[in-house]
């Protein structure tokens, strides 16, 4: 059982104020609060959809020659959805869960006991895991290093906590350019629904003003707990400098980025339930057919930096 601190479910505008001076406390506060509704948001699930997804990731960056890995310790958790759903593709044994916010960290056990995986918990900065040296197997983390202050510093304790040959994957990084693109999709996506859904006509399709709110300000959150953007060659050196061998950057989703953002916009803009199945399908289909074009034709013209979702891997001497 766990005795890390309970999770804070909502912010108050001060301490929103405040987080924007500390990253860290930003982090616990917006992922604390987006902690009960994270999976929603982002359509993540423990099917078919997002076990091949995430493991389409992580052998796009690393292969699959070491699996099953025996223990392996994922950073920044969230509700688990990476390491989760690989445990359940057979990338690992037993696994370990870490993130700053105890309400992510609750969420991500009781996902793991819901599966029936062997996973234990632990909140905890990523620039100082609370766990032996030489531990794991394997190192992941889905969209997190974006969200560490030093991210040089978490690499090194990465390397630590490894056992010698031992495997980071880092996933789901913004690239600088990617970042720049998506967030104004983004922006004008959020900016066309609210005020469209203000038109009689269309009052169904508009979300209660205090949850519009609401939203707004964990947005508010967010951006300060996005600390980083990444050039892949800089992200490489960075990796190198901590100490991690064979290090390797791919990127991924062009085209796709620029779709999956407005979508994932809107969907948070209008009312739960109101698109339904077929919107969901269309939006994944779509997805699909724009990231195979964009990792089988535009990945041999458009340079790597320009696309969204940088990839990071690296090992530790033996």
């Amino acid at each position: 059982m766990s005795t890390d601190p309970a999770p804070r479910p909502h912010a108050t505008a001060e301490e929103v104020a405040a987080a924007r001076q500390d990253p860290k406390l930003a982090n616990v506060l917006y992922h604390d609060w987006e902690a009960g509704t994270y999976d929603d948001k982002w359509s993540i699930s423990y099917d078919e959809r997002c076990i091949t997804y995430a493991a389409d990731r992580f052998r796009y960056a690393a292969g699959d020659a070491d699996w099953p890995y025996e223990r392996a310790l994922e950073l920044g958790s969230g509700t688990g959805f990476f390491l989760l759903n690989l445990m359940q593709a057979g990338l690992a044994k037993r696994g370990s869960v870490t993130d700053l916010s105890p309400g992510m960290v609750q969420a991500a056990l009781r996902n793991a006991e819901h599966l029936g995986l062997d996973v234990d918990g632990r909140v905890a900065d990523a620039e100082r895991i609370p766990y032996d040296d030489a531990t794991f197997d394997l190192v992941v983390g889905h969209a997190v290093l974006h969200h560490i202050p030093d991210v040089e510093l978490a690499l090194r304790e990465v390397l630590r906590v490894l056992k010698p040959g031992g495997r980071f994957v880092f996933a789901g990084e913004p690239t600088t350019v990617g970042d720049f693109y998506a967030r104004r999709l983004g922006a004008l996506t959020w900016k066309a629904t609210t005020t469209i859904t203000r038109l009689p006509p269309l009052q169904g399709w508009r979300r209660p003003q205090e949850e519009l709110d609401e939203s707004s300000r964990a947005a508010a959150l967010e951006a300060v707990v996005d600390i980083h953007t990444f050039d892949p060659a800089q992200l490489e050196d960075t990796a190198r400098r901590a100490g991690a061998r064979d290090v390797r950057v791919v990127t991924e989703e062009f085209t796709a980025a620029m779709l999956g953002w407005p979508v994932r916009t809107f969907e948070a803009a209008v009312p739960p339930g109101k698109l339904g199945m077929g919107w969901a399908m269309f939006a994944y289909r779509s997805w699909q057919r724009l990231s195979w074009l964009d990792a089988n034709v535009l990945s041999r013209v458009v340079p790597r930096g320009w696309f969204y979702n940088a990839l990071v891997t690296g090992t530790k001497n033996p």
